[in-house]
């Protein structure tokens, strides 16, 4: 299968479908439906795929992922994602993205070639498990070999910024064989993120805060731990941030 890096495309991460509406509104041509993104995103309810799949033109990928944390699954949690991935199949889902490794940082060939042929004919995303692994060229060459088709990566970095290096080499070395998509640009990076890597897709969140429709606030219990997120805002996709970053990146092309 041959992988095209030549046409631009902007998938923004999702984690209600609320947000996914927005993103279509804004030109996005994919969002990544997830759940929990404070933990990097973890599968969505079947609901929610639903009714995504119900309001939206544009493709679909659900994320495949059954807990925050590592990504090195035991046998039940492998199992759920099996059966999360037929229901995204079900639910008509366009794409499921996933990840696997082994506790030595390589890529979970075996899981991962089952899932994969599990999903298909869906489009496959080896999502930022990628950015664990030990040896990124061994892991970009293992997925090739494996059929997925496209990384998501920040560069194996916190920050996009500090990985464009890495992926400007991953999409040389790619080629047309797998598609590698930088994930995490802004307004203020896109243009640089375009002309440095040499990506053609993009993955971003492009949200901003609202504040809760609740009138009554108790400021002492909360729902999380911690580390918590506010109990009385919730980021949402912006459609005029989602313009704005498609207008800096064609422009930069």
């Amino acid at each position: 299968m041959k992988k095209s890096q030549s046409k631009f495309l902007l998938e923004v991460c999702v984690a209600d479908v609320e947000s996914a509406r927005a993103a279509q509104q804004g030109g996005a041509q994919r969002v990544e439906l997830c759940d929990n993104l404070m933990e990097g995103g973890t599968t969505p309810s079947a609901g929610a795929i639903e009714l995504a799949r119900k309001h939206l033109t544009i493709a679909l990928n659900v994320i495949i992922r059954p807990r925050g944390g590592d990504f090195c699954y035991s046998q039940l949690e492998y199992e759920i994602m099996r059966r999360d991935i037929e229901i995204a199949q079900q639910l008509g889902a366009d794409g499921v993205v996933l990840g696997a490794l082994k506790p030595n940082g390589t890529v979970d060939q075996k899981r991962t070639r089952a899932l994969i042929e599990l999903a298909r004919p869906l489009s496959v995303t080896f999502h930022r498990a990628f950015d664990m692994t030990r040896d990124p060229f061994a892991a970009l060459a293992t997925l090739i070999e494996l059929g997925a088709d496209r990384i998501l990566t920040t560069g194996q970095e916190a920050t996009l910024g500090d990985g464009l290096e890495l992926i400007a080499e991953l999409v040389q070395r790619a080629g047309q064989r797998i598609i590698i998509m930088p994930g995490g640009a802004k307004e203020h990076n896109i243009a640089r993120v375009v002309k440095q890597t040499g990506a053609r897709e993009f993955h971003l969140t492009a949200s901003h805060t609202v504040d809760s429709a609740m009138q009554y606030r108790n400021p002492r219990p909360f729902m999380g731990r911690a580390l918590r997120p506010p109990e009385y805002a919730r980021d949402v996709t912006d459609p005029r941030r989602v313009r704005k970053i498609i207008h800096l990146a064609r422009g930069a092309r």
